[in-house]
Parts: C-alpha cells; structure tokens; sequence
C-alpha cells in the first residue's frame, strides 16, 4: 500500500510545465484584454489625479428626525451619483460616510462650481396653488388680509399680475413669448395671465350684495402667517432663505419669487403641495422653435397626470390669483403661472434660462429629489501637479522597498533569490494588470492608501517565498537530496502559506467593510495582493522550484545556488548511518 502512495504523490514534480503554462496563459490574456479595452494603465483617484472631493452632512428637518436611515442615505447616494454622471463625469465617486455623510469625489476636468450646485441642491419640488401674492418689500401693516377682503393687496396683486396680461390673448393655446427670467410654466392652456378685471368685478359683486363681510376672524395659526408674510421682505436674502424653512408639505407657507419683469421680487402664500417632484417622470431641456429660447419640458407619471389634471381643473374655475399654480423648488416660487383650463400629462418651465441652467433644471427634475436636507461639510480640491507628485513618492517608496526585499534575497539565499524576483515579477505583473482592468469594469481607482497597500503586499509576497525556502532547506539539512526535499517540504510549507494569507485577506476584508472612503482602497488592495500570492505560489513559484531542482546547479548545492552543504550545516545520509549490524558497540559510518 505503502509504494502507490508514494508514487501518487511524486507524480506531480513530474508536470511543472502544466502549471506554468497555466500562469503564462492567464497573464497573457489579462495583458491582452488591457490592451483590447483601450486602457493601459490603473485609473487614479482624486489624490494622485487631482480633483474636488465634496463631503456633505446630512440634516434632519424640523418632525423628521428619523430621516436619517441607511435606506434614506442609499437613496441620496443613488441619486447624486446619477445627477454627476448627467453631467457627463463618468468617473466619479459618490458613497457614504458613516451614518450621515456623504463623500463626492469628482475628477479633474469638471465644472466644480455646477457640481457642487448639482450635489448639493435637495431639488424639493412642488405644484402649490397660491392664496395671494404681492410685492416683495416688507408691508407696513401686519395684520394684512388675504386677497378679496383688502384692496389694498388685490391692487398689489393685479400690479404684480397685470404686466404679463397686456400679451394674453383669446389663443389660450399659443402662449405669451414674454416669460419670467425665472421661468413660467406653460402648456398649451397655461399661460401667463388671465384677463385683467376679474377680480375686480368678483370684488363688486360682493359690494352689491349689500350685506356685511361676515367671514370669520381668523385662527391664531393664520394670524401669525398672514402676519409672517406681511413682515416678509423678500428683497433680503437672508428673508428669503429663511422664508418657509421647516414647513411641510401639507401645511400652508410664504415664499419669494422673481417678479414678471426679473427684477424685482414678489412673496407669496402657498396652500399645500398638491404635487410633487417624484410625480415627475421625466425632464428635458430643449429650445422652443418659436422664440428660440431654452426651456424644460416636464412629463407626469400616471399618478402625477391624474392628480396635476385634477388640481388644474379646480384653480382654472377661481379667480385670480387663486388660478395660479406656483412651481416651488427648494422654497423658491420659480415660476406662478395661471390655468385657464385643464392639463393633464404634460408641463413645460420657459423663460430666460440659459442652455446650462436649463440643462441643469432638467438634470435634477429628472433624477428626483434627495430624501434628506444636506449641507456642504467640507470641500478639497487636489490639483493634478498635486498628485502628481504624490504618485511619484508613492512609486519611491514602492521601488525602495522592493530594493530593499530584492538585495535581502540576493544576500541570503544566493541562486534561489532568481527564482523569487521572477516571482514578485509576475506578482506584480497580475496586479498591474487587475488594477487596470478593475478601472474600467468596477470604477476601481488607484489613490494613496492603494499604493501603499501594494507596497506592504511585496513583503507578504516574498514572506511566502521564505517559507518555502526555509522547508525546503530544512529537508536539506536532515541530508536529502534536493529533489526530494523540495517535494517533502512543499505540504509544510503549503500549509503555513495558506494559513498565513488566509489572516491576511481576513484582516484585509474586515477592514474593508468597516471602513470607509480611502482606506477602503488599502483594504481592497491588500486583499486582492493577497489572494495573487497564492496564485503565484502555488502555480509559478513551487513548479519552478521542482524545475531548478533538476539543474545540476542546484542539484550539487553549488555555492551560489543556495543550498551549500557548507552553510546550511548538512548532516551525513540517514539512511547510511543505519547501516551498521545491530551490535552493542559504535559503528563508525563509512563513505562510499
């Protein structure tokens, strides 16, 4: 039972070939796919490429304050990256930060003025239909009224209104080409102003009836809201930032917006969203043919046609400017256009925008509305000589290192140091070719912490080659010959490789999830390294050996080669010190 055995396991020494042919085969299909996929080296990060890099720190809004879940970051991170990549930055970085921030890295060659407006804009819209509106200057008497109890407002109101109504006509599908720098929204039924005098002559019909205003004083609630927005001075930025900060959706609020003309301001009171941004399907900017101006297209889902034709259908039976619709973005009226009928699927936003800013609109109308508040936390930017020059000191470090490693081999183990350096060699063949691969297919990119994790994985590499060495010259030691010393010292040393790289890549891995941001990159690196390791050990560097210890150079423990008798101290053949017949005396082995 014993020789079947034994010849099993000494069959494999026998086809090294097989598994180097093996390594070579992989190595050349990766070097070939390097090369078919058009990228020949490893994507950078920011840090070595130059770049901005955005944190952004999530907020809770006033009764949300288990708004800040995984499920609600997931979302944002889904949806800022789609809103960088619609600027067309292919490559950048959008992931989470702990429990409530989020890391944009963007790569050099990108507008990071509009990025930064793109990330960190909520893009909260909604459709609200407006109570009044009136100049946005502060009004001295606090206790003002809605519109159709003062005169006084209603007159503010038609001042506001009336400049867009001079074009209106009875075409209510040809729309007026004078919109706001802000942008109207306008179909074929929306327009910009109905016909002046309608409330006015809703005004006195309630004169004639000859009976006494008997609406009802109102509730403290709105008190402070009609007084809020009497004290409202919208041309003050600080106002108008604070202007309905906190409110709900399904609460009444005050807003600022820009006036017909664009340039001046006007406030508003707004009843409750009736529809929202996620109601929105789809957002495009394009160039209307008849003014040749830019403007946003928008189209409803199923559920946001049904509730838009539903609210129009209402606010086209009331009388100004309770027919207007405000379009509400991040608490900015952006446009409050009149509905003199009924719509349905389709919305258009015009007026002077410009390609960018249209295009911009329509990015973020597209992609939705982040579920949280967040604020810009912090903001670096590398520039590309930058990282540059940190590239470079991390390739120094990389090729002291591997000196270092490389003259440790070359002094100690002499001739089998060759057999090491063509196995970091293919090491670092695999990994370059991996990482440039990696760019492409997974977005991995090459930062700082990589670099460094590809420098520590050259001593995990040649600790490996070590072991095997060391097994191997034990063998040597006990007086075997080579070849078979380097057969019965590879299941140790597998051993001992395999438990070793296995504490490694679970170090590597653990690290890797519960880490975030750049030292990911040194975890993944790290991992990746390590698993090669085995792959070269296993397939490169042991059929190698069993093919060097079939040269007479090794075989005869030449000097060089490493394995001289001398210096490793060989004990005579065991198998001739038991020669001796069993007698009670010494015996004196002989030499043949």
């Amino acid at each position: 039972m014993a020789a079947p055995k034994k010849g099993r396991r000494q069959s494999a020494p026998g086809k090294p070939g097989r598994a180097l042919a093996f390594i070579l085969i992989a190595l050349v299909a990766l070097t070939g796919g390097m090369f078919l996929s058009g990228h020949t080296t490893p994507r950078l990060g920011i840090d070595l490429a130059g770049g901005t890099s955005i944190t952004l720190e999530a907020k809770n809004e006033p009764g949300q304050k288990n708004a800040i879940n995984p499920t609600n970051m997931n979302t944002a991170v889904d949806i800022i990256n789609n809103r960088v990549n619609g600027l067309g930055v292919s490559e950048a970085e959008v992931q989470t930060q702990g429990d409530r921030n989020i890391i944009v890295n963007i790569p050099k060659g990108t507008n990071e003025k509009q990025a930064r407006e793109q990330v960190g804009t909520t893009a909260q819209l909604f459709f609200r239909p407006v109570i009044t509106q009136a100049a946005g200057a502060a009004t001295a008497d606090p206790s003002a009224t809605p519109p159709g109890a003062d005169k006084e407002k209603d007159k503010a109101t038609d001042k506001a209104t009336d400049k867009a109504t001079d074009k209106a006509t009875d075409g209510a599908d040809s729309p007026s080409s004078s919109a706001s720098p802000q942008g109207r929204a306008l179909t074929d039924a929306l327009k910009d102003d109905p016909t002046p005098g309608a409330s006015d002559k809703a005004e006195d019909g309630k004169k004639d009836d000859g009976k006494k205003d008997e609406t009802p004083a109102p509730d403290p609630a709105t008190a402070k809201l009609q007084e809020q927005f009497a004290k409202l001075d919208c041309t003050d930025k600080k106002q108008r930032a604070e202007a309905g900060r906190g409110i709900k959706a399904s609460e009444t609020t005050i807003a600022c917006g820009k006036s017909a003309d664009g340039k001046t301001w006007d406030k508003f009171i707004l009843a409750p969203a009736e529809v929202n941004g996620k109601d929105v399907d789809e957002a495009e900017a394009t160039i209307r043919q008849d003014t040749g101006a830019w403007i946003v297209n928008m189209e409803f889902t199923k559920g946001g046609a049904k509730k838009f034709s539903d609210v129009t259908s209402k606010l086209s039976q009331q009388q100004p400017p309770q027919n207007q619709f405000a379009i509400v973005l991040d608490g900015d009226v952006v446009s409050a256009p009149s509905v003199n009928t009924t719509l349905s699927k389709n919305a258009e936003i015009s007026g002077s925008f410009t390609q960018q800013s249209a295009k911009d609109l329509a990015n973020v109308l597209s992609y939705g509305a982040l579920p949280l508040t967040f604020h810009e936390q912090s903001v670096t930017t590398v520039s590309p000589a930058l990282g540059g020059e940190q590239l470079q000191a991390g390739l120094i470090a990389g090729a002291i290192g591997l000196a270092l490693v490389v003259i440790y081999l070359v002094v100690y183990y002499r001739g089998l140091s060759l057999i090491a350096i063509a196995s970091l060699l293919v090491s670092a063949a695999l990994t370059y070719t991996i990482m440039t691969l990696l760019g492409p297919t997974i977005k991995f990119a090459l930062n700082l912490p990589a670099v460094c994790g590809a420098i520590v994985a050259i001593g995990i590499t040649a600790d490996s080659f070590i072991v095997f060495f060391e097994r191997v010259r034990d063998e040597v030691r006990e007086g075997r010959t080579l070849r078979p010393a380097v057969e019965r010292g590879w299941p140790r040393a597998r051993r001992t490789i395999l438990v070793s790289d296995f504490v490694s890549f679970l170090a590597a891995a653990v690290l890797f999830v519960v880490t975030v941001g750049k030292v990911q990159g040194f975890a993944f690196t790290l991992g990746l390294t390590t698993l090669l390791d085995v792959v070269v050990v296993f397939f490169f560097t042991k059929p190698l050996m069993t093919l060097m210890a079939r040269k007479k150079f090794f075989a005869s423990g030449h000097k060089w080669s490493g394995f001289d008798p001398v210096r490793l101290g060989v004990k005579p053949p065991i198998r001739r010190a038991r020669r001796a017949p069993g007698s009670a005396g010494p015996v004196d082995p002989k030499e043949a």
